[in-house]
């Protein structure tokens, strides 16, 4: 399929994992595209994987920079002339100390990524959308924005309030034919999750990973990068505002421990 021929995508936390899936799934399908994220390595991996010929932009800045946000959204219209799909990736998970032990610095690095990163990226890019009527962002969230257990404090209320930005965000561009959505991964290997799986590995229980899904499995990124693009095409007209949970089942029934074998 080539659902993106003749679009421009950009696409943040691009060097890995989803933003990695994501980015080269859509130039397959005929987009240009923009790849950010703060490892230039990782760009130029992604960019390998893209088909030959493929209009590409990299771009390493902190997301939470609204400078360098605004830079890069006036480089991409004076380059491309337009922006269709926005797909808010970049993320980090921190880490998970119980509450009475949180870190103010951290819960604001990672509100900074997670969620203020989305915010400023919508600023600047949703104008352009506005004007010619049609746009889709799509936003990273995860299930643990929808229930505790998948991830520390911060990282779930970051991933909260990407739900809520979600939301707050396609009520005030709908008008404008701007759709806004947001998936929530389950448990995937990515770069963010990897030392869960390694300790998995090691400790011999690499068995258990994904064992308190419905699916009884883990996810991987190209699952992930499928919801995002179907939320980003025209398949998706009539969808915004929403969190679409890709998580083999997790959130579907009760998640305690043991109650799944």
């Amino acid at each position: 399929m080539k659902r993106f021929k003749g679009r421009v995508a950009i696409v943040t936390g691009a060097g890995s994992g989803i933003g990695q899936a994501s980015a080269v799934r859509f130039a397959q399908e005929g987009a240009s595209v923009v790849l950010v994220d703060w490892s230039d390595v990782g760009l130029a991996g992604t960019e390998s994987l893209m088909p030959e010929g493929t209009p590409v932009m990299r771009r390493v800045m902190d997301v939470a920079d609204e400078t360098a946000v605004a830079e890069l959204v006036d480089a991409v219209i004076s380059t491309f002339g337009q922006i269709d799909v926005l797909c808010n990736n970049a993320g980090i998970s921190g880490s998970h100390p119980p509450i009475t032990e949180q870190d103010v610095a951290e819960w604001r690095k990672i509100l900074d990524v997670n969620l203020i990163g989305s915010m400023l990226f919508i600023k600047h890019v949703a104008p352009y959308m506005q004007v010619r009527k049609q746009g889709a962002i799509v936003n990273t969230a995860s299930v643990a924005g929808i229930r505790s257990g998948a991830g520390g404090n911060a990282y779930s209320a970051s991933k909260a309030g990407v739900i809520n930005l979600t939301q707050t965000a396609a009520c005030d561009l709908g008008g404008d034919n701007v759709r806004v959505n947001a998936v929530c991964p389950g448990l995937v290997e990515t770069g963010m999750t990897q030392r869960i799986f390694d300790y998995a590995r090691e400790q011999e229980k690499a068995h258990k990973l994904g064992s308190r899904c419905e699916l009884r499995r883990y996810g991987v990124p190209e699952e992930i990068a499928a919801a995002i693009l179907f939320l980003a095409s025209n398949d998706a007209s009539y969808i915004t505002g929403q969190a679409l949970a890709v998580d083999g089942g997790n959130t579907a029934s009760l998640n305690l421990p043991g109650m799944k074998v």
